[in-house]
């Protein structure tokens, strides 16, 4: 009797043990994942730098230089320096003789010594009265005068320069509206109001829909397209936008995270030609396009991989071969050699599928659907090589990287952070608008400022038809 319970009390232990075992694999397994989640920052995942919360991500060690920092023997100075012909001159004469004191009125001088301030005149509104004369012709009828473009339908109004400032304010600096208003106030001493602030971005905004008309039309005839997304905030509620740019032009837009959003910008259904991308779902919808996968984004995931994996080396591999690759391509759009030399090219392609064969088999898929991170990467560089590895195919106008898409969204977050969220979804549309159209003047060497003021004046900038290669 005795033997037959301690036999079910040894059952009931090992039962029990191997509960715990399970248990225990379980939650290795939950803490394994929540340190790699924890681990992850903007050097090794698609996070941004704005999300690192506990300090910057560590940097491999790089060889010292074997020059110090800062300015070169012989590179040339950038001090402000004299003009020859000044806007203004004055003379100063000394008064009386530094020797004997003698008064030295009306002394011819000896020569002068040379000192020139760079500075601007104070700022201050200067009205003017634009008077419509009525004239009576002989006939009998009465002509009036007909008002210029830039002056608005009220009796009194602001100008095409006032207007302009508060807009570069509010979308090129950042600046929130109600300090806009203040510094505006303080500098020019006009007393504009936080209404006008924001009406006069809804007023720029119509002014260049034009603009953003013929840019989305060159957007779908471009050969290479940059496209991404990001949140932002609209009072208490987070949105997507959108952003579809090249190198020459920018569009921003407020649309869902779906296909359907996407499509909203009125681009990427149309386009024909290499669209970049970080390989989020929604853009496999496109197969009218090629793709090329952001590679830096891949080379992030294998950084992580590397970390979560240290002792394997089919990361690096791969990494090292995106690398290569890379700076052949670079040399190839610098002009230094025609095209990657096809023993070249054929030597770094044998590396980058040898080392996804190694990372497959050091990590074989799991039952069941859900895979680890270093097996979906591993599938995808496998799966989508040719859309990796596009840029060294046509290395003259195929980047490996989106960094044209996330430079174009970098501003967003700029806004977020210094001037909080938009209040309305009118407001961050018209903020978009207007910094598409800076964006894009900008990039064709167009100052920021006088590409809104040319709007306000009636004379919208847009972009050439012929874009440069």
């Amino acid at each position: 009797m005795l033997i037959g319970l301690l036999r079910e009390q040894n059952s009931a232990l090992v039962e029990r043990c191997a509960q715990l075992e399970e248990q225990n694999a379980r939650l290795t397994a939950r803490v394994a994942e929540l340190e790699r989640r924890l681990s992850r920052d903007s050097g090794n995942s698609s996070k941004p730098p704005s999300s690192d919360a506990f300090g910057r991500p560590a940097e491999n060690p790089r060889p010292k230089a074997a020059r110090k920092r800062g300015r070169q023997p012989g590179a040339p100075g950038a001090g402000l320096g004299m003009v020859e012909r000044p806007d203004r001159v004055e003379d100063h004469r000394p008064k009386a003789c530094g020797g004997c004191g003698e008064r030295l009125a009306g002394a011819e001088s000896a020569g002068f010594a040379r000192r020139q301030v760079h500075d601007i005149p104070l700022v201050t509104v200067q009205v003017t009265e634009h008077r419509l004369h009525k004239v009576r012709c002989d006939c009998g009828h009465t002509t009036t005068a007909p008002a210029p473009e830039q002056l608005a339908g009220a009796p009194a109004s602001y100008g095409p320069n006032l207007r302009a400032l508060a807009v570069y304010l509010l979308v090129f600096q950042h600046v929130p509206v109600e300090r806009a208003t203040q510094l505006i106030a303080d500098i020019t001493g006009a007393n504009v109001s936080t209404g006008w602030t924001c009406g006069v971005l809804a007023e720029a905004a119509d002014l260049v829909a034009d603009c953003l008309n013929l840019i989305r039309a060159l957007l779908v005839l471009g050969h290479v397209l940059h496209a991404d997304e990001t949140t932002t905030r609209i009072g208490a509620k987070r949105r997507w936008l959108h952003v579809a740019c090249t190198e020459h032009l920018t569009l921003l837009a407020l649309a869902p995270r779906s296909r359907e959003g996407a499509n909203s910008l009125g681009v990427l259904p149309g386009f024909r030609g290499t669209l970049v991308h970080d390989s989020l779902s929604l853009y496999s919808g496109y197969p009218d396009a090629e793709h090329q996968l952001c590679g830096a984004h891949l080379v992030r995931e294998l950084t992580a991989a590397e970390q979560d994996h240290p002792k394997q080396k089919w990361h690096q591999q791969i990494r090292w071969t995106l690398s290569g690759l890379n700076k052949q391509a670079v040399r190839v759009r610098a002009g230094q050699i025609a095209e990657i030399a096809p023993d070249s090219l054929l030597f770094y392609l044998d590396h980058y599928h040898r080392g996804v064969a190694a990372g497959l088999a050091l990590h074989p898929r799991a039952p069941g659907r859900k895979q680890s991170p270093s097996r979906n990467l591993l599938e995808r560089l496998r799966d989508h090589a040719h859309d990796v590895l596009r840029f060294a195919d046509h290395p003259n106008f195929t980047p490996m990287t989106n960094n044209s898409a996330e430079r174009a969204l970098r501003p967003v977050k700029t806004q977020v952070k210094i001037s909080g969220c938009h209040q309305s979804e009118a407001g961050a549309a018209a903020w978009l608008a207007v910094r598409s159209y800076l964006d894009s003047a900008r990039k064709h060497g167009l100052n920021a400022f006088d590409a809104i003021r040319r709007a306000f004046t009636g004379n919208l900038w847009m972009p050439p038809i012929a874009l440069p290669a």
